[in-house]
């Protein structure tokens, strides 16, 4: 291989095995779609059977090797045989990316015990067991990469509930921990910090023409920010270019968590 040849390489994701979760809409979509571009092999995992049969047929058409399975990664089940069809199918793991996740808005004291758990089970407890379970692939991998998509919720009060906010800076904890404990293993660990982005999730809030002035204002860069500008992100933080970068961070948030008066 010539210096040429190794530089480019560097920046791209070639031959690497990538699981991305929540991985037929907004980031997880876009994060795919990246991974897919630029050389990665990719499993997505979602709810609904036919939005990922439509995406995997989109993609098949344009040749890229992805598949995917439907299972709800708020179960413990659906987590498992996730990571059998992992075994079964690469027997080896490069890039985990954890970022299925929903929400609830409410007042705190509004919250059921049920929604809570939910929240609980399907932002975090997916995020933590599916790194605990796929870490023999990844160390495998001896370049393994795990992307926690985290929120700036996880960083700052915002008007997205309480336990939404405490799941997204759990994540953010577990990237350290994570990254400390596993770096001996050649595995990478960081996580990414959205502030609002243009995904069917955020939409919901974002149609109110009130709500989407008073996030604007709290912008720096003025504008609401693209599923694609965080699935560059990731994509860099599992390059071999960032291979000195782990337990880190990193907000996308067009300035909104520096924005002091």
């Amino acid at each position: 291989m010539n210096q040429l040849e190794s530089n480019t390489n560097r920046w791209r994701l070639s031959g690497q095995k990538a699981v991305v979760t929540g991985g037929t809409k907004g980031i997880g979509r876009a994060i795919a779609e990246e991974f897919l571009n630029l050389g990665a092999e990719v499993i997505i995992v979602a709810r609904k059977q036919t939005e990922l049969d439509t995406l995997l047929a989109e993609w098949h058409t344009q040749q890229l090797p992805a598949s995917g399975y439907a299972l709800d990664l708020s179960r413990s089940t659906d987590r498992l045989t996730l990571t059998e069809k992992v075994i079964e199918k690469w027997g080896r793991l490069d890039i985990l990316v954890n970022n299925v996740g929903t929400n609830i808005r409410k007042k705190t004291v509004a919250y059921s015990e049920k929604e809570y758990q939910l929240l609980l089970d399907t932002n975090l407890t997916s995020a933590f067991h599916l790194s605990q379970l796929l870490y023999p692939l990844l160390k495998q991998s001896a370049q393994g990469n795990i992307i926690q998509i985290s929120s700036v919720s996880g960083l700052n009060h915002l008007r997205t509930g309480a336990i939404y906010g405490m799941t997204k800076a759990a994540m953010i904890q577990l990237t350290k921990n994570l990254a400390v404990e596993w770096a001996p293993d050649n595995i990478r660990v960081n996580a990414l910090a959205p502030w609002y982005i243009r995904t069917p999730l955020a939409d919901a809030v974002l149609q109110n023409p009130d709500y989407l002035n008073s996030v604007l204002e709290r912008t720096p860069m003025g504008r609401v920010g693209e599923p694609a500008e965080v699935a560059a992100a990731a994509a860099f933080l599992c390059m071999p270019a960032a291979s000195y970068i782990t337990g880190q961070c990193l907000a996308i948030d067009g300035g909104f968590s520096v924005y002091g008066f």
